[in-house]
């Protein structure tokens, strides 16, 4: 339930554009790349946490650290604590290789291209969107977020926007996924690197109970090879442009 369940394969596609893929090789609940590397929750370990620990976040305080302690509906994930050794471990030996390896990828592409764009792509559950057509928001099949427009310029937002709308999908921005630690983090167009998150309704592409694939699935992934090279076309024209113009 806290997995992003087949989201490597529905972005496949990019790599065939030229784009580089990096998914990890572990779920979420375990460790959750999306957040700071030391975003715990004092509650759920045995020993004390390094002092430069962020213990007292929304996220943390929500059950969501960087390990998280709940899943689904509030539920506990661990029964006894977990020993402080073994989360530092899990953030050395995964969380840091990780974002070391995001760095570089973006470093190459500002190299080679004048900018970067990343694209932190996600799944979120259908049954919360059910349960925002009473008004806090409608129903959506994605979710782009740029962090209230200082995560990315505006044209990347909406070339990904516009073309999953002209696939027939509804988009909403911002709400209620703004984008997390990743899309905050390395989000900074004023030195030409771009960040946006995209969350995918997983209702679209599988059945949320059985986890199986749906027969949509392959059209979804189409949809998102699409958003790529559309990607590519709005940074081919943004790269062209005179830097006052850009800035």
């Amino acid at each position: 339930r806290s997995e992003d369940s087949y989201v490597d394969e529905l972005l496949a596609g990019v790599t065939a554009l030229g784009a580089p893929l990096i998914k990890a090789r572990f779920p979420r609940a375990y460790l959750d790349l999306n957040r700071e590397p030391y975003e715990l929750d004092p509650r759920m370990f045995e020993g004390a946490l390094p002092e430069f620990a962020n213990t007292r976040s929304l996220r943390v305080a929500g059950g969501l650290g960087t390990i998280a302690r709940v899943v689904g509906q509030a539920q506990e994930i661990y029964a006894r604590r977990v020993p402080v050794t073994e989360a530092i471990a899990r953030i050395e030996k995964l969380y840091k290789p990780y974002h070391a390896r995001l760095r570089w990828l973006i470093e190459r592409a500002r190299r080679q291209f004048g900018l970067a764009i990343l694209v932190d792509c996600h799944s979120m559950p259908s049954g919360l969107l059910r349960l925002g057509t009473t008004g806090l928001f409608p129903r959506m099949d994605f979710v782009v977020g740029d962090r209230y427009g200082t995560s990315a310029a505006p044209e990347f937002v909406e070339a990904v926007e516009d073309e999953l709308r002209a696939c027939g999908c509804s988009v909403q921005r911002n709400k209620p996924y703004a984008g997390g630690f990743i899309t905050e983090h390395y989000g900074n167009p004023p030195k030409d690197c771009h960040a946006l998150q995209i969350e995918v309704n997983r209702a679209l592409y599988m059945d949320e109970h059985s986890l199986a694939r749906n027969d949509r699935f392959t059209l979804v992934a189409t949809y998102l090879t699409r958003v790529a090279r559309a990607l590519g076309a709005a940074a081919a024209i943004h790269g062209n442009r005179p830097r006052a113009a850009a800035e």
